[in-house]
């Protein structure tokens, strides 16, 4: 097993599968970790991660847990890790509104506008060129309860818009690797890294580096503006990454 503990600051990566993904061949959780020196802690681990969050009854042990699945020894006590989770982690104020009898929206246009099945968050995406995925109607509800379940349990403080904390040491946010496949700054990143055995792991691996990005060089994210609801989250995405540039004010 490795020995991780002379490292002060770790970055994991969590692909994210559905619930019940324990024989899907194609998507199941993926956790890749990282030290703060970008080198690859234990080995990166493939499975369902429900048993393990059934069993973790503190935010200690589903780290630690995270640490023993990748082979690698859990760190020490005060260490920081951020962790980037690929999946939706929040649903719209919209959708929200609707689901609890409080209100409709007025009017609704096509899906790329649709207030319902995207997050204000994904609505900036598209207007930048990429195309996310919706919670609602591209069959990853499963996915985004999982990772909602996680924070709600093991990472529930609200630090601002898309970070979470539990208040000692473990921060969490959301990524969206398909968004950085064209990132300069991530592909470089990358290369250091021989490939992995699975697209989930190479998700994972991605997730990781923003993590790393977001602890160590916030500067070359996306930040979310005033106008997105803290609620409803935020998705970090290089600078880098985007197709079609927009103002730093959008």
């Amino acid at each position: 097993m490795s020995d991780a503990s002379g490292s002060q600051a770790f970055f994991i990566g969590w692909d994210v599968g559905g619930w019940n993904c324990d024989q899907n061949p194609k998507s199941r959780d993926a956790i890749v970790i990282l030290d703060e020196n970008l080198a690859l802690v234990g080995r990166p681990w493939r499975g369902n991660l429900r048993t393990v969050i059934n069993r973790a009854d503190s935010t200690s042990a589903w780290v630690q847990a995270l640490f023993t699945l990748c082979k690698a020894h859990p760190p020490i006590e005060k260490t920081s890790i951020t962790l980037a989770i690929d999946t939706p982690l929040g649903f719209s104020d919209a959708f929200l509104h609707l689901a609890t009898g409080i209100k409709a929206v007025d009017i609704l246009g096509d899906s790329k506008t649709n207030p319902y099945l995207f997050r204000e968050a994904e609505l900036t995406l598209f207007r930048r060129g990429l195309s996310p995925l919706s919670a609602i109607k591209d069959m990853i509800g499963s996915q985004a309860t999982k990772g909602m379940h996680v924070l709600a349990h093991f990472v529930p403080n609200l630090a601002g818009c898309g970070v979470w904390t539990n208040g000692a040491g473990l921060t969490a946010l959301e990524a969206y690797p398909s968004a950085c496949k064209d990132s300069p700054t991530i592909q470089g990143l990358r290369h250091r890294f021989t490939a992995f055995d699975h697209v989930d792991k190479e998700d994972a691996l991605t997730c990781a580096l923003v993590a790393h990005l977001f602890a160590t060089n916030r500067r070359a994210l996306v930040e979310p503006g005033a106008e997105i609801p803290e609620r409803e989250g935020w998705i970090w995405v290089p600078k880098d990454a985007f197709p079609h540039t927009l103002p730093e004010s959008t």
